[in-house]
């Protein structure tokens, strides 16, 4: 049986108070502007990808997806 590890994104001095809500949406954004930066599929994007799932509900994740796909996001991507 293959054994699983499970991870999350690691402290950041910017957040040292539990309510971890601003860390994840500043991973989010991190992660879709190095997306916008090095493109689609990049390999350095993908620990932000993996801060953010670990970080936020996915309902937030899925209605900034929808923000951004409806130009209406209110984050500086």
């Amino acid at each position: 049986m293959a054994e699983i590890e499970l991870k999350t994104a690691p402290s950041d001095f910017r957040f040292p108070t539990t309510n971890q809500s601003r860390h994840c949406f500043t991973r989010y954004i991190e992660y879709h502007k190095c997306l916008n930066a090095k493109g689609d599929g990049s390999v350095d994007c993908e620990k932000f990808a993996r801060y953010y799932r670990s970080l936020c509900p996915g309902e937030w994740v899925d209605r900034w997806n929808e923000q951004r796909a409806n130009g209406t996001f209110p984050g500086p991507l």
